[in-house]
């Protein structure tokens, strides 16, 4: 019988350290009586592709005297016994490539995900399913070890490939003993106590794993536990109980912590009211229009101006945050820069006098044009330092002023009218009203990509308010998908053509 070499593939994107683990393998295979052999495949860029790292290894004990074993450069479909991924996206491009098979190949992968370009590019949520990638690379493998690896590593104070040769270990995958791969970590001297605890971690966590077959988004709040000190928030609370079904009461909740934080209570009190309305017109059982209704109206009334970027960058939480990402030591000092590029609209729709701010819109004004010159480059202000955190910070701090502003009344007409849609087919219509709430999804961000997401969600609404008697909940489905897929709105053009709505 001819023996075969253990074939491995490990992707894994930059910084992870793919070749640090595929070395580890390679110097586990030579100390240990296997001929060893790696090579790697670098993708496109750091996210659209991950580096493919390639390890086969064969016993010295069979190989010829006389010849040297002959050794692959890189996997072939159908033909690898054990695949390695640093994150969830690179197990299922595994799959799709054909590396992972049900009769042979053990896929360890944490479940974490770090988004691609192309996720991160979709006009709406364009993530992928990471419920869906878990069942078809479970179903895809002989054996299946997921966890969320990143985390485990960032508790061990080490980095992921630690964690994915600990968790290669406890697979019994490879003849190895556990103390063989410690050894190995060992004599590579660089890091080795973290390495160890984080072996050891993900070790512990595949021998007792009781893993899960989903991966849980940010929960919604329960509402049990929800017992805030304010007497205003805590009446606020009780009114969504009483008024609210159960299964909304959680999306409303959480409207109202957003709320308070984007700008305070009564406007969080306003939210509610809107809901109530909505609410007045629709089905009593009709719970999804009302789940729809109250997270799109939160989102929306939680709009993106200069303001809120100001105050969220210059939050102690946010520097927290990132002193945690860059693992900042004691004695090191964090410098934070901000790109910052507001344009003429964006600065005129923030001040607190509404004459004041459309006279500076008015591209005739000599106010908008001394604006112009001073916005025409975009500056670079480093919010770690004294000066740059007082000026965000003086701008965040015109939230208690934002109800005098241009952009505030705007945005409330729009938010009226697109309520007022909702409520005008929440009756007659329940389909079409959903579809119509969740057709908020074109509004976000700021700047540029506020402008064309708006410009394609009045073409919608237009399009519905021309021809209701046409457009049935699947065409405006359609039709809001059609902009989603393309910022630019030719998708959206030949959609309205298709159905002759323009």
């Amino acid at each position: 019988m001819q023996v075969k070499p253990i074939k491995i593939a490990i992707l894994a994107m930059g910084g992870e350290g793919g070749g640090v683990l595929a070395n580890w393998i390679v110097s586990l295979g030579e100390n240990n009586g296997y001929i060893a052999q790696t090579t790697s495949v670098p993708g496109v860029a750091q996210r659209t592709g991950a580096t493919i790292y390639y390890v086969e290894l064969f016993p010295k004990s069979l190989a010829n005297t006389q010849k040297a074993p002959v050794l692959a450069l890189m996997p072939m479909p159908g033909d690898v016994d054990v695949v390695l991924a640093s994150e969830l996206m690179e197990a299922g491009r595994a799959v799709q490539r054909g590396l992972v098979t049900p009769d042979r190949t053990t896929l360890i992968t944490s479940t974490h995900r770090v988004y691609s370009i192309a996720e991160k590019m979709a006009m709406g949520d364009g993530r992928v399913d990471s419920d869906s990638l878990i069942h078809h690379t479970r179903a895809a493998a002989k054996q299946f070890i997921h966890f969320d690896m990143a985390q485990v590593a960032e508790d061990s104070g080490s980095v992921i490939s630690a964690v994915l040769f600990g968790s290669l270990s406890a697979s019994g995958v490879l003849p190895f003993s556990r103390e063989q791969f410690e050894q190995t970590i060992e004599r590579g001297g660089v890091g080795v106590k973290p390495s160890l605890r984080a072996f050891g971690n993900a070790y512990a966590h595949v021998g007792n794993r009781d893993q899960a077959d989903s991966v849980e988004d940010n929960a919604l709040p329960n509402m049990a536990t929800i017992q805030p000190k304010h007497p205003q928030v805590a009446a606020l609370i009780d009114r969504v109980r009483q008024h609210f079904a159960p299964t909304v009461q959680p999306f409303v909740a959480e409207g109202v912590r957003r709320l308070i934080d984007f700008q305070d209570i009564a406007y969080a009190e306003l939210y509610v009211d809107r809901l109530l309305s909505v609410q007045q017109k629709a089905h009593a059982d009709d719970h999804k229009l009302m789940q729809e209704t109250a997270r799109y109206l939160a989102l929306w009334m939680s709009f993106e101006d200069a303001v809120r970027v100001a105050e969220l960058k210059t939050r102690a939480s946010r520097f927290e945050r990132v002193q945690k990402e860059v693992r900042l030591n004691e004695g090191q000092i964090l410098t934070i820069n901000e790109y910052m590029h507001p344009r003429v609209e964006e600065i005129s729709e923030i001040i607190p006098n509404v004459r004041l701010g459309r006279w500076l819109l008015n591209s005739k004004s000599w106010g908008h044009k001394l604006l112009r010159k001073f916005t025409q480059e975009g500056r670079v202000i480093q919010t770690s330092s004294l000066r740059g955190f007082l000026l965000l910070n003086t701008l965040g701090g015109l939230r208690r002023w934002r109800r005098k502003s241009l952009r505030y009344q705007v945005e409330q007409e729009r938010i009226s009218q697109w309520l007022q849609r909702i409520e005008q087919h929440a009756t007659a219509h329940p389909a079409l009203a959903l579809e119509i709430a969740r057709t908020q999804r074109l509004v976000k961000g700021y700047g540029d990509t506020h402008l064309r997401g708006l410009k394609n969600f009045h073409t919608v609404m237009t399009a519905l308010d021309q021809h209701q008697s046409r457009v049935s909940p699947q065409i405006l489905e359609t039709l809001r998908d059609a902009a989603l897929a393309d910022e630019h709105g030719k998708a959206l053009e030949k959609q309205l053509n298709a159905y002759a709505l323009i």
